[in-house]
């Protein structure tokens, strides 16, 4: 997948040293391994995340499952199949009528923590390398900053159905019925609120044909309407943006690594909610949020830009999905385009705004996101919202993006979440693949693993007789099981 002579550099720590928790506050409870990445590939942080590992700025981390306080299991939606809850409409409902009305919800938000910062990043600073680092205007979230306005592949839903693992594919079109007295010969009728959805359908393209504000900026492409199916997501959000509103809400994508002018533009601007969200919605002090902080955790990225023909317009990378509201940013949502999925990495926004459920509303919006690239490419169907802690309460509300799954943090497997939640019941920690002939996917043949060595790579074969007096087989080879044979293979592993 990495163009040119792209890699994956990366440098290893392990974990033997518990950290603070900031689910449980438990002072040394948390454990992990971590790797310092200097430059990594989309496709090999793809097969890593779907290992439990996951990043904070250029840190790369895997909680010790059976050893850590709270057990952090990666959950990934099902995008395509996706059916928001009475929960999720009432939150559109909720954006709905403050953009239309001015309403502010009088009650706080609906307890939506995201995900606590990780701070290991900063306790290990990366090894001197002697390598280099490897280091339009603005449109909405629906599109790039290089993306066309109105892509042929939106206006119309994919025919081949992407294959979904578990058997939960795309729901199929029942065969409609014929009511008494109904002429088969005659249109359907049509409810007011399909009528008013058709009418601002021809007001936004005469819009768009005037050299206007394109269709795509206001409101998300839905699929066709179909005889005796559920409203799909896209349908709920664009009825929740309404023709005339008091407030006009825009989504637009920018490329943070490498940064896009239009990132740039925008930075302080962005840094400056993330400064009130910190203080406001995680109690950090005034200096605790800096701007070295915000950058190290949620805009430096080792993910290289690749723009594949085969791949989504925007590309794969990291980016910032950033919320306006009436011409100032409201909220920006961290994300990952990888070459499977759209990994949520934080979200942040504007403590006034709290009450609309900003954390839930975006994450509805990336759900909607993912769909939409997929029919650009059709392999990039999961929404992956980071990892689901069941012993966190707090933390339980990604369980509620159905159909989901949990990753076996032992055999590397995913499996639906309804399956996984009686063993969380009973226990912190489960193994959730109940094949007993499963393996653990930790056997790995060392040798060749591929390191960096005095700007060389080699295979770790080669490294061992070069350094005779080498003593770091074991944390070679404990890298090498957390990583994964195809990974060790791909990715090099810098020896001083």
């Amino acid at each position: 997948m990495a163009a040119g002579s792209s890699c994956t550099i990366v440098e290893y720590f392990g974990g033997d040293d518990g950290y603070r928790c900031g689910y449980c506050k438990n002072e040394k409870g948390n454990f992990s391994h971590g790797m310092w990445s200097h430059a990594m590939t989309v496709q090999d942080y793809q097969d890593l995340i779907d290992r439990g590992w996951r990043r904070s700025g250029k840190y790369v981390y895997k909680p010790i499952m059976n050893k850590t306080c709270c057990p952090q299991y990666t959950i990934r939606c099902h995008a395509l199949n996706f059916q928001p809850s009475k929960t999720h409409k009432k939150i559109l409902k909720k954006m709905s009528k403050f953009l239309s009305k001015g309403e502010m919800p009088t009650e706080q938000g609906d307890g939506e923590p995201m995900d606590s910062l990780c701070e290991e990043g900063g306790l290990h600073g990366p090894v001197k390398v002697c390598h280099s680092e490897v280091a339009s205007p603005v449109v909405t979230a629906i599109l790039t900053e290089e993306g066309d306005t109105t892509p042929a592949e939106f206006e119309t839903a994919r025919k081949d159905p992407v294959s979904v693992p578990d058997g939960r594919g795309p729901e199929t079109t029942p065969k409609p019925g014929m009511s008494k007295g109904a002429d088969p010969g005659r249109p359907l009728c049509r409810k007011a609120k399909e009528l008013r959805k058709a009418r601002r359908l021809q007001k936004e393209q005469k819009r768009q044909v005037g050299g206007g504000v394109p269709a795509s900026a206001t409101s998300i492409p839905a699929p066709p309407v179909q005889l005796n199916q559920p409203k799909a997501l896209e349908e709920f959000i664009n009825e929740s943006l309404p023709d005339s509103p008091l407030h006009r809400l825009e989504v637009r994508l920018v490329r943070s690594n490498p940064p896009s002018s239009q990132f740039k533009a925008s930075f302080d601007a962005s840094y400056q909610v993330y400064k009130l969200y910190q203080m406001a919605i995680h109690h950090d002090p005034p200096d605790k949020p800096t701007e070295s902080q915000f950058r190290r955790f949620l805009c430096d990225s080792p993910l290289e830009m690749e723009t594949p023909p085969d791949g989504p317009a925007a590309g794969y990378g990291s980016f910032h999905q950033q919320y306006w509201l009436d011409g100032r940013i409201v909220a920006v949502g961290v994300v990952d385009i990888l070459p499977t999925c759209v990994s949520s990495v934080y979200l942040y926004y504007h403590p006034d705004f709290a009450s609309l459920s900003l954390g839930s509303y975006s994450a509805l919006r990336e759900v909607a996101f993912t769909r939409q690239l997929q029919k650009q490419s059709p392999k990039l169907c999961f929404y992956y919202l980071g990892f689901y802690i069941h012993s966190c309460n707090k933390m339980r509300y990604k369980g509620q993006y159905q159909p989901s799954d949990l990753l076996c943090p032992e055999t590397y497997v995913f499996v639906p979440i309804e399956c996984c939640i009686p063993s969380l019941e009973q226990t912190h920690y489960a193994r959730f693949n109940q094949d007993p002939d499963a393996g653990t996917e930790n056997n790995t043949d060392l040798g060749r693993a591929l390191v960096l060595y005095r700007r060389t790579v080699m295979p770790y074969a080669a490294y061992t007789r070069k350094r005779k007096c080498s003593n770091d087989e074991m944390e070679v080879a404990q890298y090498a099981g957390l990583v994964g044979q195809v990974c060790a293979e791909r990715i090099l592993l810098y020896r001083a």
